[in-house]
This record gives C-alpha cells, structure tokens and sequence, in this order.
C-alpha cells in the first residue's frame, strides 16, 4: 500500500491552488494523509479526486466546518500497523520536554508504529523509540520560503513493515 503525505498546504494565501507535482506524485497512492493546515476543504476535495483523503485539523484549521475527513487526529490501521496523524508534535528533546508515549497517548489513545506530522514546514524522517516519525514538509511554503517548490512525503506499507520517503517536487 502507497500512501502520499502532505501538510501545511495553507492555500489560498500560499498560493491559488496546490502544485500540479502534487497530483503526478500522487497518482499512484492509495491513501493520501494531510497533516494539517490546510486552511480550505477545497484542498481536500482536489486531494480525494486522486484517493482517498483523511487529515488532520491544523492550528490554522480551526474555523473549518465539520468533514467526515478532518480530525484533530487521526489513527489509520493498515497490514497490523497503527499509523497516527495530527498536525504539531514536540519531539522528546525539544522543550518542554514530554516523552513521547505520553504525546502518543494524548493524540492517538495509545502507541502508534508511525507518526505523521506537519506544523514546521520542514521535511524529516526518524526514527524515535522505534516509532517512525515523518513530517512531509510543504509543498507550497517549504522552510517558510515563498514561491518555491517544496516537498510531499510516501509511506509504503509492506509485509507489515513501512518505508517512508521524501520527495522533492520539480
């Protein structure tokens, strides 16, 4: 299973629309994650036109009426895996210092194998006592930076196992 990560799309005022690179990344993904900030349903009726959609209410989300596809968080299954979606995290070393179970069980009720985040602007993937952690950066603003291309992210689930990957759009 393929799925396509984005976040902090904040259109319309990064932009009219997402990047044309969004859709071709995408057209092969079974599932597309948002992690937030997405500032108009619009970015996700235009996503579900590719796949399937959930997201994540971001800090610039809070005005959004109700979606069936917007949560503060969300937790997807998938192969025996618990892949957990919210907008901000706090790394364990970042301060104030919080351990990451107990951020795991604040947003998703429990341990989750990954976690996807938005909220920064800048792409990352690690790995933090054993959880995956990836954040697919922006497509629109990435590191806070007007009128470039940015980054999307893919989590490939296999055999129980996920990949995931940056993808830089050109």
């Amino acid at each position: 299973m393929r799925i396509g990560l984005i976040s902090d799309t904040h259109i319309p005022s990064a932009g009219k629309e997402l990047p044309s690179q969004v859709a071709e990344t995408f057209r092969s993904v079974d599932m597309i994650l948002h992690a937030g900030d997405i500032h108009v349903l619009s970015v996700l009726d235009w996503l579900q036109a590719i796949a399937p959609v959930l997201a994540a209410r971001g800090n610039g989300d809070r005005d959004l009426p109700a979606d069936p596809r917007l949560k503060d968080a969300q937790v997807i299954e998938i192969e025996g895996l618990r892949i957990g979606l919210s907008h901000g995290l706090s790394l364990p070393e970042d301060p104030p210092w919080r351990p990451l179970s107990k951020i795991m069980d604040r947003e998703f009720g429990g341990r989750v194998d990954v976690y996807v985040f938005g909220d920064t602007h800048v792409e990352m993937i690690e790995t933090h006592d054993g959880v995956l952690m990836v954040n697919p950066g922006s497509p629109t603003l990435p590191h806070n930076l007007v009128g470039k291309l940015g980054t999307v992210g893919m989590i490939e689930v296999s055999e129980g196992k996920a990949e995931a990957r940056i993808i830089q759009l050109r």
